[in-house]
């Protein structure tokens, strides 16, 4: 198969092209590095390159510290992938795979949040893929070519701490986990399940278009990853189990003060997001290679 990837410089891009390549596949990697850059796309790179397939990961990514302008998340992630998706509809290509996020589809969501959900996105980030989706689900798709949106949702593997970052930090400083009182549950995608999934997609031709949810079968909660953090660095976990209500008493301190533990972190540290996956399962047919713990587990080593 001839590939196109966009967003190859990505930490997707970057897991995805050397695994194509293992199958004996060819690739084309685009990114803002090389000569084939975004505004490349709007002439017909597609069928110049005789490609079957195309992967757009490319987009801007979700700021945490909100220094990105509203503009560039719809520049980057909705107007982008309209110019791409009309290519690939005018091309001879006969697959289109396009990287969305669950945070198309809300920004919290404490019960399971499945395909089927009503998309009522509040960040900006959110807002500018599900723009992206909807055109692409309101476009006839000819019969010849299939269309897959994929919606993952918070992706790790090897050299990518993410959001995990602030934890692992806490528990390689030996310090406390303060929150212990706090009972949530978070889904996480492994870069190993998605290379998995996307192998399927692009070499079967019984899984049908469609939107499908991308996450690892099991959500942990926050206390869990910080014991396998320290299974990881060979310690034992410290999680103190502290009152609640003293701890939103020095959320509210921290919002004064503008210190790192304020309302907004207190949240998204100990708030639930759970992903099903059950209709990529029930498409492709198969299990995961990969177990949340073992892929958080191979994560977390590779941190060393």
């Amino acid at each position: 198969m001839n590939i196109a990837v966009t967003g190859a410089s990505g930490f997707v891009g970057g897991n995805l092209i050397p695994y194509l390549k293992s199958l004996n596949h060819n690739v084309l990697a685009i990114s803002r590095t090389n000569k084939f850059t975004y505004s490349y796309l709007d002439s017909i790179f597609i069928d110049k390159n005789n490609i079957n397939i195309v992967i757009h990961l490319a987009g801007k990514a979700h700021d945490f510290k909100k220094t990105i302008r509203p503009s560039e998340y719809f520049e980057a992630n909705t107007e982008l992938t309209i110019s791409l998706f009309n290519e690939f509809l005018n091309s001879k290509a006969s697959t289109f795979i396009y990287f969305s996020s669950v945070k198309a589809v809300t920004d919290k969501g404490s019960l399971p949040i499945t395909e089927e959900f009503n998309a009522d996105p509040i960040s900006v980030y959110g807002i500018s893929k599900l723009k992206a989706e909807t055109y692409i689900q309101s476009m006839v798709i000819p019969e010849s070519k299939k269309v897959f949106i994929l919606r993952p949702c918070m992706v790790h593997g090897p050299g990518n701490k993410g959001n995990l970052n602030l934890l692992y930090k806490i528990v390689s400083k030996n310090l406390p986990w303060p929150l212990g009182a706090f009972d949530n549950l978070r889904s996480f995608c492994s870069i190993d399940n998605i290379l998995f999934i996307l192998k399927e997609l692009i070499e079967r031709e019984d899984i049908l278009s469609g939107v499908y949810n991308v996450a690892d079968d099991e959500p942990l909660s926050t206390n869990s990853i910080i014991k396998l953090i320290a299974v990881s660095q060979d310690q034992t976990a410290k999680i103190w189990n502290l009152p609640k209500a003293f701890i939103f008493v020095l959320a509210k301190f921290g919002d004064a003060f503008r210190l790192p533990l304020n309302s907004e972190s207190l949240q998204k540290l100990t708030e639930s997001y759970v992903v099903s996956n059950k209709k990529i399962l029930l498409a492709i047919g198969k299990s995961l290679p990969v177990s949340s713990k073992d892929g958080l587990m191979k994560t977390l080593k590779s941190f060393k």
